[in-house]
């Protein structure tokens, strides 16, 4: 017997309830690029959208106040223009000069940590960074433990042909280093970027591909894949359009720190020994790195 529309209707708000919990909280960086081929003329545009959103590529997180950073087809850094700031997203412009590719990205280096005081352990204040770690931590502090949370999010166009003197890399947390170049992506073929920790191979993490337009369908379409010894990853895309690419590294708190303590969704000080009540003493903390890039598949 056919389905008839209000049957189908119920069967896509019943998937797509059950695909919710597997989405929920899950908060993804991106800039968004509004073309990534340009054909080289010297006058051409392009607008960049920056959010961070559950949906691909869709804005319901609050916006950011980031500082797009780009480098040029030769090196150099080029200047964005007309940057906003509202209430969902950023948006700004970068006139394409020069042929080559250019990469645009967000970099941003916190420090994660603690320090005693009066008998107390504190946790340093969100947002602290290495400038500003002296006046975050009061005075008559001690035992001051901290960790370096870094966040790299990258999109990438082409002006002409695609070349790669826009990928130096810093040796600063996480950092991809094309093996096959990010604008040069197509339907069955198969690509490999590799990427770096703090300048070295990131062996052995999980990196996920997930196209974007998710709003509208109850599979994720995620793709998974670890990184090897070099730190390389291969991914065969099956159709065409924007994807979100992303990897993280550490995060896990030292012994005792936090919920989690006893093991995954575990209470605080769940894990302290038996007749040593409350929870144990916080661990010192790890490096974090994350990285997101944006990626266009042509059809």
């Amino acid at each position: 017997m056919a389905m008839t529309g209000f049957r189908k209707l119920l069967l896509i708000a019943a998937t797509a309830a059950i695909a919710v919990p597997q989405m929920a909280g899950a908060a993804r960086p991106w800039l968004l690029p509004s073309e990534t081929m340009f054909a080289g003329s010297g006058n051409e545009w392009l607008t960049v959208d920056a959010a961070i959103s559950s949906d691909l590529y869709y804005f319901d997180h609050p916006g950011q106040d980031w500082q797009p950073v780009v480098t040029a087809p030769d090196g150099s850094t080029a200047q964005v223009e007309n940057r906003s700031v509202g209430k969902l997203r950023q948006t700004f412009d970068l006139g394409i000069k020069a042929k080559g590719t250019y990469r645009i990205a967000v970099v941003n280096e916190m420090l994660m940590g603690n320090y005693m005081l009066n008998g107390e352990r504190k946790m340093l204040p969100r947002g602290t960074t290495a400038a500003t770690l002296a006046t975050a931590v009061p005075q008559g502090a001690t035992d001051v433990q901290t960790a370096t949370a870094t966040t790299r999010i990258e999109t990438f166009v082409t002006a002409g042909e695609p070349d790669r003197k826009a990928f130096a890399t810093t040796g600063k947390g996480l950092e991809m280093v094309p093996v096959t170049h990010p604008n040069d992506l197509a339907v069955g073929e198969a690509a490999t970027f590799q990427f770096l920790l703090n300048g070295k191979p990131a062996a052995g993490l999980d990196v996920v591909a997930i196209p974007g337009g998710i709003r509208y369908r109850a599979d994720l379409k995620q793709m998974d894949a670890k990184t090897d010894a070099q730190g390389k990853v291969t991914f065969t895309w099956p159709e065409a359009g924007m994807y979100w690419v992303s990897l993280s590294s550490g995060g896990r708190r030292g012994p005792g720190e936090g919920p989690g303590a006893g093991g995954p969704g575990g209470a605080q000080g769940a894990a302290a020994p038996a007749g040593q009540g409350g929870p144990r003493p916080m661990g010192p903390p790890q490096d974090r790195a994350t990285y997101a890039m944006t990626v266009e598949v042509q059809g």
